[in-house]
């Protein structure tokens, strides 16, 4: 792993609200390890699944997904049609071209699509309710914004685990 320390121990982002400064770190931090992680590694292995566990492919796809919806209801939007698309089709092989390197690439955008959201975040919006999802669930900007940072890393730490023991099972 790195040798730099931690993002959150770098100092604050220069553009970047300081009230939203930690979900922007837990996403820079998130990008970091899984382009390490992620460096060399097989598609050939992308879709195994560990002990029936979700597979890297999955957990990319997912992770991807995740900040793109909950920054979309942050901005008090629903799904549009592509969303609910994509939401149906993590874990799924859907396209040859998928590659370690297409889903690193498209976790990296929308960790950079959420950094600009972030930083034109007005603080004064951050308790404003949302509604979640197709139940209309209640929650807020801040809260969409902090479970967005928290359920990256949850998954970052699922895909650390399942890559290594993919890995350890197919050395060659």
């Amino acid at each position: 792993m790195s040798s730099k320390p931690e993002v959150w121990l770098r100092g604050p982002l220069s553009d970047m609200p300081a009230l939203v400064q930690p979900v922007a770190h837990a996403l820079l931090q998130a990008r970091e390890e899984i382009n390490e992680l992620m460096f060399n590694f097989r598609n050939d292995l992308l879709w195994e699944k560990v002990a029936g566990m979700a597979s890297p492919g999955f957990h990319l796809q997912h992770l991807t997904g995740v900040i793109n919806r909950l920054f979309t209801y942050a901005q008090g939007q629903q799904l549009n049609r592509d969303q609910l698309i994509a939401l149906a089709a993590e874990g799924k092989l859907t396209d040859d071209d998928i590659t370690v390197t297409s889903l690193v690439n498209q976790f990296n955008k929308q960790v950079d699509d959420a950094l600009n959201q972030l930083s034109n975040t007005d603080v004064n919006d951050l308790s404003a309710y949302r509604e979640v999802g197709r139940g209309k669930l209640p929650s807020t900007v801040i809260g969409l914004y902090v479970h967005s940072a928290e359920h990256t890393m949850r998954h970052v730490g699922q895909l650390l685990v399942t890559v290594k023991v993919l890995l350890n099972q197919h050395r060659h």
